[in-house]
């Protein structure tokens, strides 16, 4: 398996990648080690889904992948640029220009429309929108007679849809997912994947995902498994079933 994944990474060109990455919570007796030593990359213009046990470390290896939280050792590297190594200022001024993010939790403000908040991240970033990238990803995404409306106003999954949007018109290097269907309906959420599945495959977005859902994570070109803070497996073009019978052989 170290031998096909090491192929399989000389032959991917990479948008995030880690070199030894650890993460440790408390001190002395209380330590708590979530992440042990990942060496993993994500393939750009790609669709990966990282998953594994409760516990596993995979929402924690996002967070450090997007520069939400500080790795403990190792780096992490967004393109080029070592985001490890940027000082406070630096790493705001990365997330915003060239990093999109999507959570469950929405995180739309409620006094604008949904046109406010797809046109936010812009803005803040002092950037002008492009007309017609913002009118084909709204179309894509079924909001176009959504745009006046305020959060209150829309159901969960058009929410969400706001989210999906919000994060493709500034065109960021990758969009990082942190189960965003986790509180949607089943409908809602197979309408979410769909829209990042189409975000890839037409806009060339790359896209990493942390989810729980074999049928969510299907929609991934590839899927790497964590389990006890550290990677040990991924699969290609992965179906439910096959995600399925990986979760149960590293539960087991």
């Amino acid at each position: 398996m170290e031998e096909s994944f090491s192929r399989n990474r000389a032959l991917r060109r990479e948008s995030v990648r880690t070199a030894g990455v650890t993460k440790v919570y408390g001190q002395g007796g209380a330590e708590v080690h979530a992440l042990r030593g990942v060496d993993v990359g994500f393939g750009a213009g790609e669709f990966t889904a990282i998953m594994g046990p409760s516990g596993s470390g995979k929402s924690t290896l996002l967070h450090c992948l997007a520069g939400l939280d500080a790795v403990t050792s190792g780096a992490v590297w967004l393109g080029d640029i070592e985001i490890t190594a940027l000082t406070d200022r630096e790493l705001t001024k990365l997330r915003r220009e060239h990093i999109g993010f999507i959570f469950q939790s929405f995180n739309l403000l409620p006094t604008l429309t949904a046109r406010e908040n797809i046109l936010l991240p812009l803005e803040i970033a002092g950037r002008r929108p492009d007309p017609r990238l913002v009118e084909r990803v709204v179309e894509r995404v079924r909001l176009a007679d959504r745009l006046g409306h305020r959060p209150s106003e829309l159901s969960g999954g058009q929410q969400q849809r706001v989210a999906v949007a919000r994060a493709l018109v500034s065109r960021p290097e990758v969009i990082f997912a942190d189960e965003p269907t986790g509180n949607l309906d089943s409908n809602s959420g197979t309408d979410l994947l769909e829209f990042l599945r189409v975000s890839v495959d037409e806009f060339g977005q790359t896209i990493i995902m942390v989810t729980h859902d074999p049928h969510a994570a299907s929609y991934a070109d590839r899927v790497v498994f964590v389990r006890d803070g550290q990677f040990v497996h991924e699969l290609d073009r992965p179906t439910a079933d096959t995600v399925l019978d990986t979760m149960k052989k590293l539960e087991g």
